[in-house]
């Protein structure tokens, strides 16, 4: 078996066609309808990678998110969530309440098949660049990969695991333009072509954190994202 994932989701007919389409590719699968039933299955069998439907008839996808993250047995476990709701200050919330991705209805089985797969190798494959005793100081931000650490003027920044692989991998390009195809590749592990706005919620959200350093972060429109070394 690949994997155990825990599909919630209170649609019977999506949760049937998700769950049949993951044991074909090898995965175990458990199926909750509702919040209360998605933690207590979490916390019986603490699955390899949860689907989270954002709408739910009891408590909503953020609140389970939240939740999960709150316990020691499910605080690393991976998180897509799965809705129709498509707004920006949606894939924002549910990313700052600790999901590692995020796909919107209607979408493709065999898609969601393949982030499910590349989230999993996410969790066990470091970054290629990511080398021991490596320090980058970039204008008023240094980021120390040793101890996973970035600091503003001084000041430590609190960052996810993911967020802090996407700063690492535009630091080792500055001055280079990343595409948004060779970002998801690289720091998601997703094929080139799978169609989501994963790469700019992050960004969103890491500039946001970065205050005075997210100006190093510049866009190229219609490309990607250059980590600038200094900003005149």
């Amino acid at each position: 078996m690949r994997g155990h994932i825990l599909v919630v989701e209170d649609e019977t007919d999506l949760a049937e066609l998700v769950s049949f389409n993951l044991k074909q590719e090898g995965y175990g699968v458990a199926v909750a309808a509702d919040g209360a039933s998605a933690l207590a299955e979490a916390r019986r069998q603490p699955p390899d990678l949860i689907l989270l439907d954002l709408m739910l008839p009891d408590l909503s996808g953020i609140e389970v998110c939240r939740r999960l993250r709150a316990e020691a047995a499910t605080a690393s476990v991976p998180i897509i969530m799965v809705t129709a709701r498509g707004e920006e200050i949606d894939r924002v919330l549910g990313f700052e309440v600790g999901a590692d991705d995020y796909v919107v209805k209607p979408f493709s089985p065999r898609e969601l098949v393949l982030r499910v797969g590349a989230v999993l190798r996410r969790g066990t494959t470091p970054l290629a660049t990511d080398e021991p005793g490596e320090t980058f100081d970039i204008g008023r931000m240094r980021i120390d990969v040793p101890r996973h650490e970035v600091c503003v003027d001084g000041e430590p920044v609190p960052l996810t695991a993911l967020e802090f692989k996407l700063l690492l991998d535009l630091a080792h390009g500055r001055g280079r333009v990343q595409t948004r195809d060779s970002l998801l590749e690289r720091v998601w592990g997703y094929a080139p072509g799978i169609e989501t706005r994963t790469v700019d919620t992050h960004v969103k959200r890491l500039r946001e954190k970065l205050g005075a350093a997210a100006r190093y972060i510049e866009t190229v429109r219609g490309v990607g994202y250059r980590m600038r070394d200094s900003v005149s």
